[in-house]
């Protein structure tokens, strides 16, 4: 309980700084693959940003040297890829973005990719956890429904753990929704709020278009695959070069601008996220996406899912079978395979 505190505290203590200093460090974790690269300079042309570390296990210092031209104020470091050049990477940061890891090939699913990307995602977190355990921590890489679980249980056995600063990025499901929306009804993309909860693969992204502008599409059965398998899309049409980088780029740079905005003191700000939630605890499920309102010290509230018709009922049952397992195999993979 007293460990629990002193993080507590001292996360109070680095977000008014931060919001006093109004200066925020951003290190990305994985900066030269697909989806780190585009992230990076988005990050670079946000004026939130004043210090941007970028790691790789190879071409950090080649990406950083390029986007450093960009002219923006904010500084750019590219560190080695050494444990010296992590730890440095780490120290100071205000948010963490983890897009580290492989991409999907045709015919893999999220889970396809859990082997390769727990380790390193565990190994990454166990740098977080002992150079910069206050940062808010964003999780791009993939399966996000086992790697969340997973850094949790690295920050757990390190006596660190603050529910509130880690994050899974569930960004990109609400932006494809409102952008199929939008392409049905002929509308802007940007007035369409489509809610979107469960988790971040298949079956387990549930959009709630009964609580949106257009209740008639949750029976669009089309509409509702196409939101919870969009990234196969992707990854069909680059035909085995890769996946979805720029829009998951696009997703994670919306997602810490959130986390910025609320830790300089900007009120109301509301992302989807997948987050340690009470919302289905009682049914053995400790990790849920939903709607979070974001603020100083990360989490400050989570939203209900709220009412949803016969149909989304449905989805959101066949949601949480798979989502229960993909949180167990995040965690027993970090109990039989610990962080050294």
């Amino acid at each position: 309980m007293f460990a629990a505190r002193a993080v507590f505290a001292a996360g109070q203590r680095r977000a008014f700084s931060a919001s006093a200093r109004n200066l925020s460090k951003v290190t990305v974790l994985g900066a030269a693959g697909g989806i780190g690269q585009p992230l990076s300079l988005l990050l670079k042309m946000n004026p939130r940003v004043t210090e941007l570390a970028l790691y790789d296990i190879r071409g950090g210092p080649g990406v950083a040297a390029d986007v450093s031209h960009v002219n923006t104020k904010s500084t750019v470091t590219g560190y080695e890829p050494t444990p010296e050049g992590l730890a440095s990477a780490l120290k100071g940061s205000d948010v963490v973005v983890i897009p580290a890891g492989v991409p999907r090939k045709p015919g893999m699913t999220r889970d396809d990719l859990f082997n390769t990307n727990a380790s390193i995602v565990r190994d990454l977190a166990k740098a977080a956890a002992e150079s910069c355990p206050e940062a808010n921590l964003l999780i791009i890489a993939n399966p996000v429904n086992s790697t969340v679980p997973i850094c949790a249980e690295v920050f757990k056995a390190r006596g660190v753990y603050n529910p509130k600063r880690l994050f899974g990025v569930t960004t990109l499901d609400v932006v494809r929704a409102s952008r199929f929306v939008s392409e049905i009804k002929g509308t802007d993309p940007k007035d369409e709020n489509i809610t979107v909860v469960g988790g971040h693969s298949g079956v387990t992204i549930v959009p709630l278009f009964s609580q949106s502008k257009h209740p008639d599409l949750s029976s669009n059965d089309k509409l509702v695959n196409r939101v919870q398998f969009g990234g196969d899309e992707v990854v069909k049409a680059k035909d085995g070069a890769g996946s979805a980088t720029l829009s998951m780029a696009m997703a994670g740079a919306r997602m810490t601008d959130a986390v910025l905005r609320a830790a300089q003191g900007e009120k109301g700000v509301v992302e989807p996220s997948f987050i340690d939630s009470p919302l289905y605890k009682d049914q053995g499920i400790d990790f849920f996406a939903s709607k979070v309102e974001l603020g100083p010290n990360g989490v400050e509230k989570i939203f209900p899912v709220g009412d949803v018709d016969a149909a989304e009922e449905k989805l959101l049952e066949a949601c949480l079978v798979d989502l229960k397992k993909n949180i167990a195999k995040g965690v027993s993979f970090v109990a039989a395979n610990p962080a050294k």
